[in-house]
């Protein structure tokens, strides 16, 4: 299937001033279809971060700092400062340490920038950058995939409160952890798979959440490279986990892995989004906790089985060298870049795989809502507009937000984001069933890194 009219590659050197004139000529000309044309992301992404620098700068000016968990953060870091590595002996006000070492290294760093974590207004500016360069790539996964009309990326940046709080106002590790994230996506995007997955491991170990992306990437690797190119890619995951956190395994290896780790952590039921409307026992219990998991198994497996996996053979070609099956992954763009087709199956998979891991959630406290705010749109519009109008799209995204605006949560406000969840899995699993036409790969693809 070729790629659509102006997604090519760009010939080199044609980026300049004149051809920037073009473009806005252009979509002046067009300005009825500016926000509705996928086209035009880049230039209505371009309006919006400039927006949101002065938004940013209102908010640091003229909002109050909650303080929350940064000075947690710093006591966390300081420990290590004063030459602890023992992870059981790490903490701070609320609590131990509980993430891994890439966090303490990247919150170190911060530590000496903001004079000890003491200058507050630097830290909200750091976030502040960190903010808009997660949009920026963002933006870049959205302009690949032209799939989400821009219009809706106004909701994505300048509507939301909950978001702006959670990067300025409360300096939370979600964010760091979701930039690093973001911007493994985009070396997935230009068949930079090794890197990739070097970037991915590296936001593993800001905050463990990321590995709800990781059945997603598991797939993707398995049908890019087969079992064989699979095993290096993973070293390459292991590995950097090993060597971040080789001081405090070096100190105390079963104390590091257990508390960085600790897939069994229980979670306070006054701090739930989702799950007010059950009875505390309930959301304690043993058996709840069970049941979730084997949901998020089931449904990840379904996908895999028949939204993900797209080719003639069943889900064991993943299992053969790609050369050998019956449909092998298509070729690249002749800059080497994956074609349109091939990034909207790769951000297809991660994001769905992200998104199931999400509504299974044994708890979901506020900042998590990072964790998918920026997914949503791709969510929500990368099935055909028949499956769900436009209107009825942006009401969800709004009753999400108003989910997570609510605080304390509420028995209604949890209820609405499960029924919002659940529209947009049932959107996902329908109107996403016809497959892609393989091709024939070329004799000329560049070796993947």
């Amino acid at each position: 299937m070729a790629p659509a009219p102006g997604s090519g590659p760009r010939r080199k050197g044609a980026a300049g001033p004149g051809s920037l004139r073009q473009s806005l000529r252009r979509a002046w000309q067009e300005k009825h279809r500016v926000l509705l044309a996928p086209q035009y992301t880049g230039l209505v992404a371009a309006w919006l971060c400039l927006a949101e620098v002065g938004v940013t700068h209102w908010v640091i000016r003229r909002v109050a700092y909650t303080e929350i968990d940064w000075k947690a953060y710093m006591d966390e870091v300081e420990g290590v400062v004063n030459g602890t590595f023992d992870y059981t002996q790490l903490k701070g006000d609320t609590g131990p340490l509980v993430y891994p070492a890439g966090f303490v290294y990247i919150f170190l760093g911060l530590y000496y920038i903001t004079s000890r974590g003491t200058n507050i207004r630097l830290a909200q500016y750091l976030f502040a950058a960190l903010y808009l360069v997660t949009l920026l790539l963002v933006f870049r996964i959205y302009s690949r995939t032209r799939k989400v009309p821009p219009y809706v990326f106004f909701f994505m940046c300048c509507a939301s409160y909950r978001i702006h709080s959670i990067y300025i106002l409360r300096l939370f590790n979600d964010p760091v952890a979701m930039a690093i994230l973001f911007l493994a996506v985009n070396l997935f995007l230009e068949e930079r798979w090794s890197w990739g997955c070097c970037f991915f491991s590296l936001a593993v170990s800001v905050k463990m959440n990321v590995l709800l992306f990781a059945p997603g990437l598991l797939f993707l690797l398995l049908w890019r490279f087969g079992p064989l190119g699979t095993i290096p890619k993973l070293s390459i995951c292991a590995l950097l986990q090993v060597v971040l956190g080789l001081p405090f395994l070096l100190e105390n290896p079963v104390g590091y892995v257990t508390r960085s780790f600790d897939l069994g952590r229980q979670f306070l039921f006054k701090w739930t989004v989702n799950w007010r409307f059950l009875p505390e026992e309930v959301f304690q219990h043993r058996a709840f906790h069970l049941a979730l998991l084997a949901a998020h198994l089931g449904a990840l497996g379904l996908f895999a089985l028949h939204r993900w996996h797209r080719s003639e053979g069943s889900l064991l070609s993943l299992l053969k060298d790609p050369a050998e099956r019956k449909s092998p992954p298509q070729p690249l763009t002749a800059n080497h870049i994956l074609t349109l087709e091939l990034a909207m199956e790769v951000v297809f998979v991660l994001f769905t795989s992200n998104f199931i891991g999400v509504c299974c959630s044994r708890s979901l406290h506020y900042q998590f809502y990072v964790w998918y705010f920026h997914t949503l749109p791709y969510l929500l519009w990368c099935t055909p507009a028949g499956k769900l109008s436009h209107l009825l799209r942006v009401l969800i995204l709004g009753l999400i937000e108003l989910s997570w605006n609510t605080y304390p949560s509420t028995l209604c406000s949890s209820a609405f984001l499960h029924v919002c969840h659940g529209m947009i899995l049932l959107q996902l699993w329908y109107g996403t069933t016809a497959p892609l036409e393989p091709q024939k790969t070329t004799p000329s693809l560049k070796k993947t890194q």
